[in-house]
C-alpha cells in the first residue's frame, strides 16, 4: 500500500486534497501532519476522519520530534501544504511566517531526504512572482520578486526546495497556484469574508480602489492538478497552476453580492493594504502540455456553488468565527 504524508491536511486546500485522494484511490494511505492552529479546522476532516486508511498526527513542521513521528509511518511521498498564508497577518507578524514557511520546510525536507521518499511536492503560490502590470502572465521562468512578508517567506521555502534538488538530487517538485476558493475556506480570506459579512448585512471592506486583479482557481481543480504532479511531475520542475479566471476585486465582490441578492451599497472602500500587489495572472500552459491538466470549473459556476454552501453553513461559520471548533 502506497502511503503519502500530507502536511497541513486540516487546512482548506489540504483537507480537500486528502478527501479527493482517498475517494479516488481506495488503496492509498494518508498520514496527515497538522498542528491544528487557528486555520487548521478539525471540522474539515469530517468526511474522512474515520477512514481506515487515514491517520492524523497532531504536530508542527518546525518540531523535529513531531516530524519524526510522521516519518515513522514509512511514507513513500510528501505533499507539503502546511504554511502560514494570510498576507495581512504576515504584515503584522512576519517572524512567524519565516519560522513556519522557511524553517519548517527545511526541517521537513531534511527528514524526507533522510527517509528516502520517492517524491516531494511543495505547494507554493503565484505571489512569489510579485506584481504584474496590465499585460502578460507569470511563467515558471518569471523571476521571484515577492512584495509581502508572506510571499517572501514562500519564495524562501521554494528556493530551499530547489536547493535540495540541485545539491542532493532530492526528488522535489514545486507547484505555484493562483488564488484558491471553494467551500470550507477560512473566513479571513476574501471570498468567505464577503459571503459571511453579506449574509449578516455587514459592511464589506474593499482595499483601495478595488481594481487589484487576481486569477481564481477552484480548490477541486487545484487538487486534480496536485494529484497529477505527485504522480507524473518531473523532479526539479516548477508547475504553475492557474484558473485563467482573472477578475478585479470590486467585480468579484459585486458578483457575490448579486448571487446573494444583496445591495452593492454594503461595499465600503478602506485604505489600501501595505505592499498590495496590483495584478496576478498565471500562464498554466506547461502543466497543460506536460501533464494534461486544465481547469474544469468556471468562475461563475464555482462562485455559485461556493455561495450556496456558505449560505447553508451557518453552524460551521459560527464555530469557526467563535473559535468553538477547537474540540481537540
Amino acid at each position: 500500500m502506497i502511503s503519502v504524508l500530507v502536511t497541513g491536511g486540516l487546512g482548506f486546500i489540504g483537507s480537500y486534497f486528502i478527501e479527493y485522494m482517498l475517494n479516488k484511490y481506495p488503496s492509498l494511505r494518508i498520514v496527515n501532519l497538522d498542528a491544528a492552529t487557528y486555520a487548521g479546522n478539525p471540522d474539515n476532516a469530517a468526511a474522512f476522519k474515520n477512514h481506515p486508511h487515514y491517520r492524523w498526527i497532531r504536530g508542527d513542521i518546525t518540531n523535529e520530534t513531531d516530524i519524526a513521528k510522521a516519518f515513522a509511518e514509512k511514507v513513500d511521498a510528501v505533499v507539503h501544504f502546511a504554511a502560514e498564508s494570510h498576507v495581512d497577518r504576515s504584515i503584522s507578524a512576519p517572524e512567524q511566517f519565516v519560522r513556519t514557511n522557511v524553517l519548517g520546510t527545511l526541517k521537513l525536507l531534511e527528514a524526507a531526504r533522510q527517509a528516502g521518499v520517492k517524491k516531494f511536492v511543495h505547494i507554493s503560490t503565484d505571489e512569489v512572482y510579485g506584481s504584474l502590470q496590465a499585460e502578460g502572465f507569470f511563467t515558471e521562468d518569471s523571476p521571484l520578486a515577492p512584495n509581502s512578508p508572506y510571499s517572501a517567506s514562500k519564495a524562501g521555502s521554494d528556493l530551499m526546495v530547489r536547493s535540495f534538488f540541485q545539491t542532493y538530487g532530492f526528488p522535489a517538485v514545486i507547484t505555484r497556484c493562483s488564488n484558491n476558493y471553494g467551500p470550507r475556506q477560512f473566513p479571513e480570506k476574501l471570498i468567505p469574508t464577503v459571503i459571511s459579512r453579506a449574509l449578516k448585512n455587514e459592511e464589506i471592506p474593499l482595499y483601495g480602489d478595488g481594481m487589484n486583479v487576481r486569477d481564481w482557481l477552484h480548490v477541486h481543480d487545484h487538487c486534480r492538478a496536485v494529484d497529477l504532479v505527485l504522480r507524473l511531475g518531473k523532479p526539479g520542475e516548477v508547475y504553475n497552476i492557474g484558473g485563467h479566471h482573472e477578475v478585479n476585486n470590486r467585480t468579484l465582490v459585486e458578483m457575490i453580492l448579486d448571487l446573494l441578492g444583496k445591495s452593492h451599497s454594503l461595499i465600503k472602500q478602506v485604505p489600501d493594504r501595505l505592499g498590495h500587489d496590483r495584478r496576478y495572472a498565471i500562464d498554466p500552459s506547461k502543466i497543460y502540455a506536460e501533464l494534461g491538466w486544465k481547469p474544469e470549473i468556471g468562475l461563475k459556476e464555482g462562485l455559485t456553488s461556493t455561495v450556496a454552501w456558505y449560505s447553508q453553513a451557518g453552524e460551521w461559520l459560527y464555530r469557526i468565527e467563535s473559535g468553538k471548533y477547537r474540540f481537540i
